[in-house]
């Protein structure tokens, strides 16, 4: 199981980035972060976003969850 977080700010294009804390390089300031818990994938992480957050969207980050990232 890996820790994922969600950043507050939205990219350019609308989406809010999961990311991965245990293997990404890329992740937001400690202040952007919002914790998403522990999952076995980024796909689950991704989903819990949309669960937390309805009406926003969501994508996964290139680095470290390429298998969630559409954009």
């Amino acid at each position: 199981m890996a820790r994922y977080i969600v950043n507050k700010n939205a990219q350019s294009t609308g989406e809010h980035e999961v990311h991965n804390v245990n293997t990404c390089q890329y992740l937001p300031n400690v202040e952007n972060q919002i914790s998403l818990g522990e999952h076995a994938t980024c796909q689950s992480a991704v989903q819990e976003a949309y669960r937390k957050f309805p009406g926003y969207k969501f994508d996964g980050c290139y680095y470290c969850s390429l298998s969630c990232h559409t954009r």
